[in-house]
């Protein structure tokens, strides 16, 4: 036969049987879909700070130095050191108190330079001009969203207050500053007392890790004199403030496209396998009117391959609309401005699709073209001859229904599809019970990063003095203790803590450091903890994560820290789950002396007695403390906004894989069905009813469905577990060991019954075909 009327014949396959088409498009679709989205954010979370690194020639290391330990002769001399690849500097620096009329705008550490570029940092300007006049500042863009270009920020503590005046905002990839003077200003704002400080820039040849940048920071100190290097800025804390939320979700999207993926392969080599075995004596046919075992091969494969172009393409339209939200999300983490799908995304997902199902069917369409042509119609539709009457016979002595024997039987007489069906409702299973756990898991992370679920109420100041923030008018004494009485004063408060915030510093770590002081008991407050335990005793303080990889400490070491009024060694009593990149630490008002100021009271935080409405508590606190009071009481308390985006992304993943599976049942039992076609007519001839028809083919998916259910159960468990802690790890921090503890054995039972309810949903439409078919129909379609 020619090629042609091979192609004709592939094309009448795929005709007659739309139903496993459809089956391999929607499996390839959501395969695809979840690569294509897998990609994206793959790409997101690593593309936009290493090319804005590369374009603005980054620091790897930021150095301050005190001019009067290592002259500019000396500091000049690093440039040749071994390992150092680019250098520039010194810019002199000096940090400020400056305030906004009136208000404190708090340190504002400025460097001294001419022009904003140079062979390092070159800075990007976002707004007005760059500083070239007296009494000119050019601030880093975060600034700009509290405060217009004209503003005017007066140095507190220098003879004559001088005024600087923002005539611009720029961007340092690697944070090297707050703000920018020309080098002259530097010098008018040193004051008395004040250690003058030179900046050097750095960039080394190995400067990969946290490790590596300490040792080349090691090697420029025993270059210069003792004691002339301080405070180190590492380019590896810029990349890990840069990191969005695409990158912490990028972990269970890439295992949701694993899954998705297997399940692809699987249930496609099914469909075509199924083809193969079902139509023997059409191969048979096929081969006797001329076609070569080339052409059979073809044809089998154009089978698969039409349908699974097709899902492909819309695979990849899929995953580009799924993937618009997290990277809208993410370019504003990012400030890249926006962010889209990388083209290579959107070709390398259905192509490698493409690829694995092309793989997947070549097997069973080559076993196809082996076939003799007497061989195949000789063989027919029939199982191997003994296969599944062990089975069969099991099931008449255990003295079940016999259209429930049959059922249960009828498995064991396909072993390699049974076996398919298995591993495709595991995986659907597997899916299900992930996304519940996962879904606990992030729950239980935002409940501790937002204090969602212990502190329903906050009491704010309007406008709020958050973290970086914008300072506003602190409320006096007189306001503060009104709060405190209204607080004590309602039924239903459980506890009330006063929170205080500020900037410490802390040697080892560039910048300030954020604190937190309570005022009060705060062991309610709900931290989760990594390791080690909340504060309990004066002395003792909680840190974040980004507080131990920057300064190089360890949960049980000591930390100086600086309060501005004093210095106070601290122990790290625990590492606090607070997956910010910025350096936090937590400790009581007592141990921290200086912080407790009204200036610094930002909120406080209210724990209610069960069944108190939050909504109507806050409702009555602000009654009590009156319209002109500073301080207002909110219930609506953030719980994050990335948890939610995730929460939903897991629903939607898991959706999509536990349809893939149910299409991968359906298929199979519509394989089996076709497969026992005449069986099904002479059990209707012998007066089986519809009722017990339908039994006995759901009972055909259903051991298989039990067998899978055992094996995701604690498959879900361990997937859980491992993208729990890759996920913190892409935030670069530990996780409580609560947040992996989500399955407790009730639920977990309850979960497993995802494996019966996909297999029973693919079934059901397959098993109603057959209940409903007459006797006649069923013997002649054999």
């Amino acid at each position: 036969m020619s090629w042609a009327g091979a192609i004709r014949t592939a094309m009448g396959g795929v005709l007659r049987h739309k139903v496993q088409a459809v089956v391999i498009g929607l499996v390839l679709l959501i395969a695809t879909a979840s690569a294509t989205l897998g990609f994206t954010l793959l790409a997101a979370s690593n593309g936009p700070f290493q090319q804005a690194f590369a374009a603005q020639h980054g620091a790897d290391v930021a150095l301050t130095a005190s001019p009067a330990r290592a002259t500019t002769r000396q500091l000049a001399a690093t440039r040749t050191l071994p390992g150092v690849t680019a250098a520039a500097g010194p810019f002199g620096e000096v940090t400020v108190q400056a305030d906004q009329g009136g208000q404190p705008w708090g340190p504002l550490r400025l460097a001294g330079r001419a022009s904003p570029g140079g062979p390092l940092d070159d800075l990007v300007l976002s707004a007005g001009h760059w500083a070239d006049g007296p009494g000119q500042v050019v601030l880093d863009g975060i600034s700009g969203q509290f405060v217009p270009v004209g503003t005017t920020l007066t140095v507190t503590g220098l003879p004559g207050s001088p005024a600087l005046t923002v005539v611009g905002f720029a961007n340092s990839v690697t944070n090297t500053a707050q703000g920018w003077v020309t080098p002259a200003e530097i010098t008018k704002l040193r004051g008395p007392g004040s250690p003058p400080g030179e900046q050097m820039l750095y960039s080394f040849a190995s400067a990969g890790s946290y490790p590596q940048l300490r040792a080349d920071v090691r090697e420029v100190a025993r270059a210069l004199p003792a004691g002339a290097v301080a405070a180190p800025v590492y380019w590896l804390v810029a990349e890990q403030d840069s990191e969005g939320n695409g990158a912490i979700m990028e972990p269970f999207v890439v295992a949701f496209a694993l899954i998705g993926l297997a399940m692809a392969v699987l249930i496609v080599g099914n469909v075509v396998s199924g083809a193969v075995v079902a139509q023997y004596h059409r191969i048979g046919v096929l081969k006797s009117i001329g076609l070569s075992p080339a052409q059979v091969v073809a044809t089998y494969l154009s089978r698969v391959g039409l349908p699974a172009l097709a899902g492909c393409v819309a695979g990849v339209v899929v995953g580009n609309l799924l993937a618009a939200p997290v990277l809208n999300q993410s370019s504003g983490a990012y400030g890249v401005g926006s962010q889209q799908v990388p083209w290579w995304a959107s070709v390398a997902a259905p192509a490698g699709m493409l690829v694995l199902t092309g793989l997947a069917a070549l097997g069973p369409a080559l076993r196809a073209g082996r076939l003799s042509a007497a061989e195949a119609i000789a063989s027919g539709r029939a199982p191997r001859s003994g296969r599944g009457y062990a089975a069969h016979r099991l099931a008449a002595r255990l003295s079940l229904p016999r259209p429930v024997g049959l059922g249960l039987a009828a498995p064991f007489a396909r072993p390699a599809r049974t076996a398919v069906t298995v591993a495709a409702v595991a995986f659907g299973a597997i899916a299900v019970i992930f996304a519940f756990g996962l879904s606990s898991s992030l729950s239980r992370a935002a409940a501790s990063a937002t204090l969602s679920g212990t502190v329903p109420v906050q009491i704010l100041q309007e406008g709020g003095k958050g973290p970086g923030g914008p300072p506003v008018q602190p409320g006096g004494p007189a306001q503060n203790a009104a709060v405190t009485a209204a607080l004590r004063a309602q039924p239903g408060t459980r506890h009330e803590v006063a929170v205080y915030q500020d900037g410490v510093t802390v040697p080892g770590l560039s910048g300030n450091v954020n604190v937190w002081a309570f005022g009060g008991d705060s062991s309610w407050v709900g931290y989760g903890i990594i390791s080690g335990h909340w504060y309990d005793a004066p002395g003792q303080v909680d840190v974040n994560a980004a507080f131990l990889n920057q300064s190089g400490l360890a949960v049980g070491e000591t930390a100086l820290v600086n309060t501005g009024t004093a210095q106070v060694p601290v122990r790290i009593a625990g590492e606090v789950f607070q997956p910010d990149n910025d350096p936090e630490l937590y400790a009581s008002t007592q141990t921290l002396p200086g912080v407790a100021t009204s200036a610094n009271l930002s909120v406080y935080y209210v724990g209610l007695r069960p069944g108190t409405s939050a909504a109507s508590y806050a409702q009555a606190v602000n009654a009590a403390l009156g319209p002109n009071s500073p301080w207002f009481a909110d219930s609506r308390i953030d719980s994050g906004q990335f948890y939610k985006i995730a929460s939903d992304l897991v629903a939607l993943l898991a959706l999509m894989v536990a349809v893939a599976a149910g299409l991968g049942v359906l298929n199979t039992v519509l394989m089996t069905t076709r497969d026992r076609v005449h069986d099904l007519g002479i059990f209707k001839a012998l007066g089986m009813r519809p009722g017990q028809v339908l039994t006995m083919v759901t009972c055909w998916i259903l051991g298989p469905a039990i067998v899978a259910a055992a094996i995701a159960a604690p498959a879900a468990v361990a997937l859980n577990t491992a993208t729990v802690h890759a996920m913190a790890g892409t935030a670069h921090t530990g996780v409580p060991a609560g947040f992996t503890q989500v399955f407790p054995p009730s639920r977990l039972a309850v979960l497993s019954l995802a494996a019966l309810a996909i297999a029973v949903a693919g079934a059901l439409l397959p098993a109603t075909w057959a209940a409903r078919a007459r006797p006649a129909t069923a013997l002649r379609a054999e």
